[in-house]
């Protein structure tokens, strides 16, 4: 697997954050592309009464393994860019999972 250089994922005393760039009222949940800055992901709830930042919480935890409980949203909450807080999480598995995600999407990249 190749190394991703990133500046997205952080493992911090608090827990891990990861910086994502939201894409409400899409038709389906998924990361579609990333950024050395951010992980960019669809959402298909709208950004009406917190029901995008509710569905990726749960996207997140999906992904993750780790209860919904322990994720929330630690910045950018009225904002298209995000900074997800994870507490209780381990940090070399959820990066393994979101790189192994990443590295699926670099595949399908036209060179």
């Amino acid at each position: 697997m190749s190394e991703i250089k990133n500046n997205y994922i952080f493992n911090t005393p608090n827990g891990i954050i990861i910086i994502i760039k939201l894409v409400p009222n899409s038709s389906f949940n998924k990361i579609v592309d990333y950024t050395e800055e951010f992980i960019r992901i669809k959402i298909s709830a709208p950004p009406i009464e917190n029901r995008a930042n509710k569905e990726l919480i749960e996207f997140i935890s999906d992904i993750s393994g780790v209860n919904k409980s322990n994720i929330s949203i630690i910045s950018g909450e009225k904002s298209k860019l995000k900074k997800i807080l994870i507490k209780n999480g381990d940090f070399n598995l959820i990066t393994q999972k979101i790189m192994f995600v990443l590295n699926s999407l670099n595949k399908n990249k036209k060179v």
